[in-house]
């Protein structure tokens, strides 16, 4: 029962660090990224339709990103949701492709996402201590019926601390790198 209580504390740990990791990537850095436009919406003929399912998406510059529509007719549809989006992003089109030049970030702009970024970064350290309360009182309520001994129930607190402080780590790593990158000029 320990073991499987373990087993499930570091699935749902991991969990909230590949949520922060998807959070991280939607925020702009100076450079273009496609995980940028995850959210993007476009109304297509009545529907709201996420936008790769709409267009093709590519990186042909290290500061650009492509959109190529299947239908030429929603390129004014696309270019609105992006202008709609907060991203601060704005789309150039040839009637064929839009292109998205993501602009060279302030260093006040940059001050700000690292706020943003440590802010989210604290947030997933406090779902990990969450998850660590919440297993702390399975385990006093598997000692409390008896399913384990007091000695045993000592080991697994320490046990399920040992891998709460490693997430706690792994969210220090994965905020220092992704303040590294908006860092970089």
């Amino acid at each position: 029962m320990a073991q499987e209580l373990r087993k499930k504390t570091s699935e749902r740990m991991s969990s909230a660090i590949d949520a922060l990791k998807k959070e991280f990537s939607s925020i702009r850095t100076g450079r273009a990224s496609l995980a940028l436009l995850d959210g993007i919406t476009v109304d297509y003929y009545g529907t709201t339709t996420p936008l790769q399912q709409l267009a093709s998406l590519t990186i042909p510059e290290s500061r650009q990103i492509a959109i190529q529509p299947w239908e030429q007719r929603i390129i004014p549809e696309i270019e609105k949701a992006i202008l709609k989006s907060d991203l601060g992003l704005t789309p150039m089109n040839d009637g064929k492709i839009i292109r998205i030049n993501i602009p060279i970030l302030t260093e006040e702009r940059r001050k700000q996402l690292v706020k943003l970024v440590k802010k989210r970064a604290e947030e997933a350290k406090v779902a990990v201590r969450n998850i660590r309360r919440d297993s702390n009182e399975e385990l006093k309520k598997l000692e409390k019926e008896k399913h384990l001994s007091e000695d045993d129930a000592k080991k697994e607190h320490d046990e399920i601390q040992r891998i709460t402080d490693s997430f706690i780590k792994k969210i220090d790593e994965v905020l220092e790198h992704k303040e590294k990158e908006i860092m970089e000029v």
